[in-house]
């Protein structure tokens, strides 16, 4: 079975929060399916990382995942998709969340900056997650998705051969 060093649970999420707030460090979280782990994931979460000093990321859980992109996906289970994202050296944390949506743990760790790419502007992005982030007075951070790189196009391509 995989080890997920930096996976990091509710209970720790607000405990590891507090420690960052106490060394003054700027907390950046983006969060998502990671699906299928590509080069447009890598370059989004390294930017991301670059927004702060802490990047966290919270993975869709599998039945999360199904409920937003169909009975087929995810194609990499959830403790894959943690263990992928976590190997990542720009990723110092990644939290699990249920939901189609993480504003519970949005609204637990307040970050200092919030991450999305994929096309995502305030308009878009979800109502529940952006009154949290406005109310922590996070900054929100759009990041332009890179053209032909995405998990759909990448499935898409794989079923075509």
């Amino acid at each position: 079975m995989l080890q997920v060093i930096k996976q990091l649970t509710m209970e720790q999420l607000a405990d590891e929060r507090q420690k960052l707030r106490q060394a003054h460090k700027t907390l950046v979280v983006t969060n998502g399916c990671f699906d299928l782990l590509h080069a447009g994931h890598v370059y989004s979460l390294e930017l991301a990382a670059q927004q702060g000093d802490v990047l966290w990321v919270g993975i869709n859980s599998d039945k999360s995942v199904q409920a937003l992109k169909g009975t087929k996906r995810p194609i990499y289970p959830q403790a894959q998709r943690l263990y992928l994202v976590g190997a990542l050296q720009c990723v110092q944390g990644v939290f699990l969340f249920e939901g189609s949506t993480c504003t519970s743990e949005l609204q637990l760790i307040q970050p200092d900056v919030y991450v999305k790419s994929g096309g995502y502007t305030l308009e878009t992005l979800n109502p529940d997650e952006r009154r949290v982030l406005e109310a922590a007075h996070t900054r929100i951070v759009f990041l332009p998705p890179l053209p032909g790189l995405s998990t759909t196009h990448t499935i898409q391509a794989i079923r075509e051969e």
